[in-house]
């Protein structure tokens, strides 16, 4: 195959939410460099995950095939790396291929990464003070802040790359995962500044099922058990303890943000100082989106738009017109296809997803998807204590399905929690809270909405 198959560049960060990116529209800051790839490619406005928790969708991303079918539904499960990835594919073909930063699908034997020339990886989640890191199998503390940390050490592989090859680096960060620790230097920023609290901040959880409620996620009453310094001072009211809390927990994970930015504007530089920028495509997302305060929440794993939404920005000067947006429907699974097409290699038939290459030029396909399915299996799980769910989201509506038990080994139901409907009207109700499911105006909508989501779920074989 020609050497002039584009190039892939392939950041990703942890729990961004694109509440916090100034090109999708931010409240609270600043992006520019993030901006940097949206002004000269495209944003997209609907990516979702499949399964909003960071193993699991880093496993769909990798095998473009759903948590059931790549076997990494909850955090507890590892990836097996005997599976077909889209970077094993790459690499057969004759892409150097490279894997560093986060990599969170379990390490040692089958765990390991596969499909790579190189991979320096953190052991599970990391953490963001002279991190340790695994390089190719062996331990290793590196000095310094995690974020950049990660950053040269995907420089300097380009640097020490064969440049007569095509190549996939996968520069994969940890912040901006909590607990949110900045790096000296944006250590004071925000300091003077007072963030605005999202519009759902009060939320009070009624009108909704009984899961809203019962999820250990709220900024005030459970972020200071995870992290104690974020327990505000006793003279406070609850609502100013809620609000100091919400200042200091912010205030950190855009900090955390700040530095991802402005590190990945090093490595925007480094493609144009070395004339790769119009061979390269380049692309940054999260894992999942996250909760800054929104519904009164930290964290992730609901269905809520969220969580559920994906930052997604996408740079390749020969085919993605500049400046551009799209409300295409797109999800995670679609970007091992999308990788495949543009290295020219056919997209087997394990893969679930489908290549987004013709919905990034600016050709959405007359068949492309309107609906997207999505299950959460963490039942109950002891942190966050959220139900497991699926639904499907519509450009219009969402239908939430709380099925109500976790199976244990033997088969036998472990856990059982109230089985319930939630519908959102998107169009009227964008922040989602008010669950119109029982209103008779809607009944029609949600007789459609049903036969829907047991079509996706036949369509993607997630029939349990």
């Amino acid at each position: 195959m020609s050497a002039k198959r584009p190039n892939i560049l392939f950041i990703m960060s942890d729990d961004h939410g694109y509440q916090a990116m100034s090109c999708y529209g931010s409240r609270i800051n600043e992006t520019p460099n993030l901006d940097r790839i949206a002004n000269e490619g495209i944003r997209l406005n609907n990516c979702f995950c499949t399964n909003s928790i960071c193993a699991p969708s880093r496993a769909v991303i990798l095998s473009g095939a759903y948590s059931h079918v790549n076997g990494v539904k909850t955090l507890k499960d590892s990836f097996d790396g005997r599976q077909m990835t889209f970077p094993k594919l790459l690499q057969a073909s004759g892409y150097q291929t490279a894997m560093i930063g986060k990599w969170h699908l379990g390490h040692g034997g089958d765990h390991d990464p596969t499909g790579f020339d190189y991979w320096n990886i953190l052991p599970g989640q990391g953490i963001y003070r002279d991190p340790e890191f695994i390089e190719m199998g062996l331990k290793r503390t590196i000095p310094g802040y995690v974020t950049t940390v990660t950053t040269d050490l995907s420089l300097q592989w380009l640097q020490d790359r064969d440049n007569s090859r095509p190549f996939l680096l996968m520069c994969h960060y940890k912040a901006p995962h909590g607990p949110w620790q900045p790096d000296e230097k944006h250590a004071e920023l925000y300091e003077d500044v007072d963030i605005p609290v999202p519009i759902t901040f009060y939320d009070d959880y009624s009108n909704r099922a009984s899961a809203a409620a019962a999820a250990k996620m709220r900024i005030d009453r459970d972020l200071p058990k995870r992290i104690p310094k974020y327990t505000a001072p006793q003279e406070l009211s609850p609502e100013e303890a809620k609000k100091w809390q919400y200042q200091h927990f912010i205030k950190d994970y855009l900090r955390c943000v700040t530095s991802i930015d402005e590190n990945v504007g090093r490595m925007l530089d480094y493609l144009k100082e070395e004339g790769l920028e119009e061979d390269t495509i380049v692309i940054y997302t999260s894992d999942q989106g996250f909760y800054l305060g929104d519904h009164g929440w930290y964290d992730k794993r609901f269905m809520y738009e969220e969580s559920l939404r994906m930052p997604f920005l996408m740079r390749y000067p020969k085919e993605i017109p500049a400046g551009v947006d799209s409300d295409a429907f797109v999800m995670n699974v679609d970007l091992a296809p999308t990788f495949l097409d543009y290295a020219g290699i056919p997209i087997p038939e394990p893969l679930q997803g489908d290549s987004i290459r013709e919905v990034v030029r600016g050709h959405v396909p007359q068949d492309w998807q309107t609906s997207v399915y999505y299950r959460y299996w963490m039942h109950l799980d002891p942190v966050h204590g959220v139900y497991s769910h699926y639904g499907v989201r519509t450009d219009k509506y969402k239908l939430i399905y709380y099925y109500g038990e976790a199976l244990g080994a033997s088969g036998t139901t472990d856990i059982s929690t109230p089985k319930e409907w939630e519908l959102f009207d998107l169009v009227k109700d964008p922040h989602e809270l008010n669950n119109v499911y029982a209103l008779d105006e809607y009944s029609s909508i949600v007789a459609a909405l049903k036969t829907e989501l047991e079509r996706l779920r036949l369509k993607v074989g997630d029939v349990d």
